[in-house]
């Protein structure tokens, strides 16, 4: 199986690598570090990465979204969302992190589905697309092929649930042994949803 991690400027470098740390442990996934027109892609803490024109790889693969503060300015950028729109549709799963799920949200796909996203940005995430049904308290959520969580870490916990989906709990299980991670199994529960209310802006 193929993972499609795609990157833009000032994405956060943990929405990104925290999954591809647990999906690059099952020896039957193969990761491809994309963007929209390739080359060197520089996160929010510095971090550069050299990637693949997305046309260059193929779109079926599951789409990994993270967040991060470059997604402020991705909500308006109408040629960056229709490819993200085209990705997303032909992928056979799509995956978002934190604020990557706003992307998804403007490009229409998450209209009428259940959605989740960084707490302490949910405020501004809901206005970037109302017809979402976004959950506000959720470890992450999942609605057909799309799964989306909340911020930076969560998503961790929720491709953990993705691998438990496709390759059955013990995968999921090695994969956090593996990566002495402690993974919340219950994508209700989401202890950061409250203290979210307490004020303060996210990813």
């Amino acid at each position: 199986m193929e993972v499609n991690v795609l990157l833009f400027p000032d994405f956060e470098t943990l929405d990104a690598f925290g999954p591809v740390e647990i999906l690059g442990r099952p020896s039957n996934y193969l990761l491809h570090f994309v963007s929209i027109d390739g080359g060197l892609v520089r996160s929010r803490q510095g971090t550069e990465i050299a990637t693949r024109a997305l046309d260059s790889v193929d779109r079926t693969a599951t789409l990994l979204v993270p967040g991060g503060m470059g997604t402020r300015s991705l909500v308006q950028e109408e040629r960056f969302l229709a490819r993200l729109g085209e990705a997303a549709q032909q992928a056979d799963y799509c995956l978002t992190v934190c604020t990557g799920s706003a992307l998804l949200a403007k490009t229409g796909l998450l209209d009428g589905r259940r959605a989740t996203s960084n707490k302490r940005a949910m405020d501004w995430v809901v206005s970037v697309n109302p017809a979402v049904n976004w959950v506000r308290s959720a470890r992450w959520v999942v609605d057909g092929k799309f799964y989306t969580s909340s911020g930076v870490s969560a998503g961790m916990d929720m491709t953990l649930g993705f691998l438990s989906d496709r390759l059955g709990q013990e995968a999921a299980e090695e994969a956090a042994r593996g990566a002495e991670y402690l993974w919340n199994r219950d994508r209700d529960d989401d202890p950061f949803a409250c203290a979210a209310q307490s004020g303060g802006v996210n990813r």
